[in-house]
């Protein structure tokens, strides 16, 4: 069975060497690396002087498109098409596998039902405490699965699932069309929604960790999540009906009183202005179309989509 990566980049750093190094120490042998690099100049900025097409010129290949060109979603359709692999793991350039298991336990379960099968994102060295929290919360230590049948106790939260590291069955990719063509953001939980409502179940592996996390300001919060209220918005189709302010919640309290545990109550203002932010942004963006073109812009953290 074939086994492909694929990965877009943008303005790639030299991290990129050791993720391609660990891929290539995956217990699981991975057939092909896809890059779909976003403006060919920062790529071969990164790449000048170095051996790199000579160290991976048969295992990794190297495509090329403007930032015009890029779309959340398109982009990845693009890299699956380049893609005859079975299964296909999309991950992101600041993701870094923890060990050689990472694609062995990611997809150990992607049988039956499943459709997809997503890591375990664990915070980063420099990560602030409050992010730590947060990935503890949405990435917990027991592995599970989640169907159709949770949507009423878990709402919003069935269909989560991260593209920072997640492997689809072509198989049922196919069958479902792929990713959305054109999205602002999340199409990761775009096509796990259409996974569920099909009848599909989605697998978290806690057992396949990489590391990743983002120490944002309020600001980057904002937009995010304008962002994903925006998506949210163009398919009612899927998140219509579907509360997602509860886990919100949830974790809020949670966050508070960790903080307050480890003696850190200093922090909880600017994290309940970053919760501010967040709540704020998600708010506009699922009321976007209210709202004038230049405010929009201002708001959004992804002002291509909208030329």
């Amino acid at each position: 069975m074939k086994i492909d990566v694929i990965i877009p980049l943008y303005k790639p750093g030299k991290e990129l060497f050791v993720l391609l190094n660990m891929l290539q120490k995956q217990s699981v042998s991975i057939h092909r690396v896809i890059l779909m690099n976003t403006e060919e100049k920062y790529f071969e900025e990164l790449v000048y002087g170095t051996d790199f097409y000579q160290q991976f010129s048969d295992w990794v290949k190297v495509y090329h498109l403007s930032k015009r060109e890029f779309d959340h979603g398109m982009t990845r359709r693009q890299g699956v098409h380049k893609s005859d692999a079975d299964i296909f793991v999309m991950m992101t350039q600041d993701a870094m596998p923890t060990d050689e298991t990472l694609v062995e336990h990611l997809t150990a379960h992607l049988q039956g039902k499943v459709a997809v099968a997503y890591a375990r994102q664990l915070p980063r060295q420099e990560c602030n405490l409050p992010e730590k929290i947060s990935r503890e919360f949405n990435y917990p230590d027991k592995s599970c699965l989640k169907g159709a049948e949770n949507l009423e106790e878990m709402g919003i939260k069935t269909f989560f699932c991260s593209n920072v590291c997640a492997a689809y069955r072509r198989d049922i990719y196919e069958e479902l069309g792929g990713f959305v063509k054109h999205t602002i953001f999340n199409e990761d939980m775009i096509y796990a929604g259409n996974a569920v409502r099909a009848g599909y179940r989605i697998a978290y592996e806690a057992d396949a960790c990489v590391l990743h996390s983002h120490n944002y300001t309020v600001g980057e919060q904002l937009r995010r999540n304008f962002d994903l209220g925006v998506s949210q918005a163009q398919h009612p189709e899927i998140f219509g009906g579907i509360r997602s302010e509860a886990e919100g919640k949830k974790m809020v309290k949670l966050t508070t009183k960790e903080l307050c545990r480890q003696g850190q109550r200093r922090k909880i203002p600017y994290f309940y202005m970053q919760c501010a932010g967040k709540y704020v942004g998600y708010l506009l963006g699922k009321n976007y179309r209210r709202l004038p073109r230049r405010v929009i812009l201002t708001l959004t953290a992804n002002k291509e989509f909208w030329k």
